[in-house]
């Protein structure tokens, strides 16, 4: 396995989406302009993107998600069996509702070997080593979430008898997608898994009309599914996750801390690395890292990608040895809570802040452990 699973500086993966490619899918949208053309842009704004990532030192570089709507629902919609849907009611966030796309189900769900992924990543391998090169894509506890929402549900029942057969082949779909991304040259997978809120913010369980004994059984359901897709990979495949509660536009959707899911998730799912927000009290303290196996590597999202406001370095280095209680220090990194454009709406600082932060985490990891990239 390659040792340097993550690097003391590290992202998330999403960029604000420059104001050339705004203009640009926009164009495209509204039928001024064809879907080749929205690829150059693409094609462009990346390209400056990887130099500008290379410039600040990062060791591993991504698309920025430039060719995505949004974290999640571009990658579902590529699978074989969902499609886009178009609900009444968006997610609500807090003081914000989201646009309010969906997936559901048409068929049963299938590998598909034209899925987008594919090029944004072979894309990625003309502009930098494939070994330098982190893809995301949305766990597969994420996706069940997302079939499993309100009406979508009842889409489920015309394609299979029990959820049995569909969690089957979810593990089926995202494993040959996997394979693929490794033959094709990755070797840094991240998942993004926005579920775990579920179970840390308890107005959620009320939503849902959960009791306790309904919860513990749904993290087992989650953690199967992860667990599922990433079981007996080629060894030299770096498998990381990033929790979060919620990134659209500067807002978040759940609060709570880690505790809940402890003993499941982060003791228990066979991932190399976790990516953990912590940039505000909504994540609680750190006291739930003392769940992660001995050498479990994990990446502290200490700063905020949600303001541009610049935190203070003391403090953030202060905070890094507060969590060196539970977990030793040579195994924790740094990052960013979230990506800095989940949807391509943004967050709401300039592109100059979002280097500023960067720039910042580098500094921190110079201070803290003498170096940025190992």
């Amino acid at each position: 396995m390659c040792q340097n699973i993550v690097s003391r500086s590290e992202i998330v993966g999403s960029f604000l989406r420059p104001e050339a490619l705004k203009v640009a899918r926009d164009a495209y949208q509204k039928g001024e302009i064809s879907l080749s053309d929205l690829k150059k842009i693409e094609d462009q704004t990346i390209t400056e993107l990887v130099a500008k990532q290379k410039d600040v030192g990062l060791t591993y570089v991504s698309d920025g998600e430039f060719r995505r709507s949004y974290w999640h629902l571009d990658f579902f919609w590529g699978l074989n069996g969902v499609e886009h849907t178009v609900k009444e009611q968006g997610y609500l966030f807090h003081g914000e509702e989201t646009r309010p796309d969906s997936a559901w189900l048409v068929d049963q769900i299938r590998y598909n070997p034209n899925h987008p992924v594919f090029e944004e990543f072979t894309f990625l391998t003309q502009l930098v080593d494939a070994k330098h090169i982190r893809q995301s894509i949305p766990a597969p506890a994420q996706l069940y979430a997302e079939l499993v929402r309100e009406d979508n549900a009842a889409k489920i029942d015309r394609y299979y008898a029990d959820h049995e057969a569909l969690y089957e082949d979810i593990i089926q779909a995202y494993r040959e997608t996997i394979l693929q991304l490794y033959a094709l040259g990755c070797r840094h997978l991240k998942l993004d898994d926005c579920t775990w809120g579920f179970f840390v913010d308890t107005s959620y369980a009320e939503i849902l009309n959960l009791d306790q004994s309904a919860l513990d059984a749904l993290q087992q359901v989650y953690l199967r599914l992860n667990n599922g897709a990433i079981a007996d990979l080629p060894e030299d495949l770096i498998v990381t996750t990033h929790v979060c509660r919620g990134n659209y536009h500067s807002t978040w959707a759940m609060a709570g801390g880690y505790e809940p899911i402890g003993n499941t998730l982060l003791a228990n799912e066979h991932v190399d690395a976790f990516f953990l927000e912590f940039d505000d009290e909504r994540a609680g303290d750190f006291e739930p890292l003392r769940f992660l196996p001995e050498g479990k590597k994990v990446v502290l999202g200490l700063v905020t990608s949600k303001s541009g406001e610049l935190e203070e370095k003391e403090s953030i280095i202060s905070r890094i040895h507060e969590a060196s209680q539970y977990v030793p220090l040579e195994q924790i990194y740094l990052s960013p809570q979230c990506g800095f454009a989940s949807t391509e709406e943004g967050n709401i600082l300039t592109e100059e802040a979002q280097w500023q932060k960067i720039q910042l985490i580098n500094d921190i990891t110079e201070t803290v452990w003498g170096q940025t990239s190992k």
